[in-house]
């Protein structure tokens, strides 16, 4: 799909910077790149987060704030409430 855009001055700017400075052929492989670096970014912005909430619900469960249940017990109490043996 090809389609013009017009990012403004600044951007412009930091893109012929990009191809002077040899990081990038053109103003379409500059964009290409800075979408990748962008969705990596997000990746691992991404991956903090979840990281930091499994670390404080592990937190959680160390200090006792959190109890924990075998799977089995679980399976069996479900089972109970269901009625079936």
């Amino acid at each position: 799909m090809t389609f013009p855009i017009n990012l403004g001055g600044p951007y412009e700017d930091i893109i012929d910077r990009l191809i002077k400075k040899g990081y990038a052929g053109t103003k379409s492989e500059a964009i290409r790149q800075a979408l990748a670096f962008y969705d990596r970014y997000l990746e691992d912005e991404e991956f903090i987060l979840v990281s930091r909430a499994t670390k404080a619900m592990m937190d959680d469960v160390k200090s006792g704030k959190t109890r924990t249940y075998k799977l089995d017990d679980v399976l069996k109490e479900e089972k109970k409430k269901r009625g079936l043996k």
